[in-house]
């Protein structure tokens, strides 16, 4: 395997790349994870099966979205291919540490409200559908965001688990629940990270960084309820964001769906204790 990627990885860098280090990293939550280096230079390593390869260039995909918006960091992508049992994503290998003080804290939030106000996009969804862990995120173009988020978001979610034996009740009813509590909200749509919890951002030299995206245009408001349930950044991050791009009226009524979303995803990959988080969640929405 190591070999295979070695050969690919000449090919994109145009010289020959020699493994003479290979550290195993801690693992993500799907993937196995390494840094290889030929001595001179660093870089990260996600190793599956070869049925992720989709998963991969996805990830591709979104980095080089992000990247393009010189607002937020996330890491550089080198490329991704497969071995003959295997799949590989290469990215740019940065050192991080996990504890992100309250200055690195307040960039962060600055750089997310700039990504936030970036580009001009008149409907929601993605060119192609993107990944949540495992989950697939269908992105198809819609104009009405109470639509695109019930039914591509939280009704697609509820589907998937009662296909596997999972049943959080009437599907249509909480699909017609969350419409109406979007109601006539119509945002702007913003290039979001999607996929920004404690697990998926760090520091590192140049400051705070954002991996793993699941990004499409949507309501901002997403990006930030993630946040303020699973990421742990305190309160120096929303006192930048609101400084330089305040959240509208409403967004405390709504933030309860956007977290469910991520529930349901949670439920999809790990089942367990995510599947009575998700029935309380419904339960509070209906009240």
């Amino acid at each position: 395997m190591w070999h295979a990627i070695a050969q690919q990885l000449s090919e994109v860098l145009a010289f020959n790349f020699i493994i003479r280090e290979k550290e195993h990293l801690s693992d993500g939550e799907c993937n196995s994870c390494y840094m290889i280096s030929d001595g001179e230079e660093r870089y990260f390593v996600k190793v599956n099966g070869r049925e992720f390869i989709s998963k991969f260039e996805s990830e591709i995909d979104n980095l080089s979205a992000l990247l393009a918006t010189s607002t937020i960091r996330v890491p550089q992508p080198v490329t991704c291919g497969v071995t003959k049992d295997n799949a590989f994503l290469i990215l740019n290998y940065l050192p991080t540490k996990p504890v992100i003080p309250p200055k690195d804290a307040f960039d962060f939030g600055n750089q997310l409200a700039m990504l936030h106000q970036w580009g001009e996009q008149k409907e929601y969804g993605y060119d192609a559908d993107t990944y949540v862990g495992l989950n697939l995120q269908p992105n198809t173009w819609h104009k009405n965001w109470g639509f695109f988020f019930a039914e591509f978001r939280i009704g697609w979610q509820l589907q998937l688990l009662k296909e596997k034996g999972l049943d959080l009740g009437d599907i249509d009813q909480t699909v017609n629940l969350v419409k109406s509590i979007l109601g006539a909200h119509s945002p702007k749509p913003a290039l979001l990270h999607g996929n920004l919890t404690a697990n998926n951002h760090a520091l590192s030299v140049s400051g705070v960084i954002s991996y793993d995206p699941s990004s499409y245009w949507g309501d901002r408001e997403c990006d930030i309820a993630i946040i303020e349930a699973f990421s742990g950044l305190d309160d120096e991050f929303f006192k930048a964001y609101n400084q330089s791009y305040p959240l509208p009226e409403g967004y405390l009524n709504r933030k309860s769906v956007y977290q469910l979303y991520y529930l349901l995803c949670c439920c999809n990959q790990f089942g367990g204790d995510y599947l009575p988080q998700c029935l309380e969640q419904i339960s509070q929405l209906e009240k």
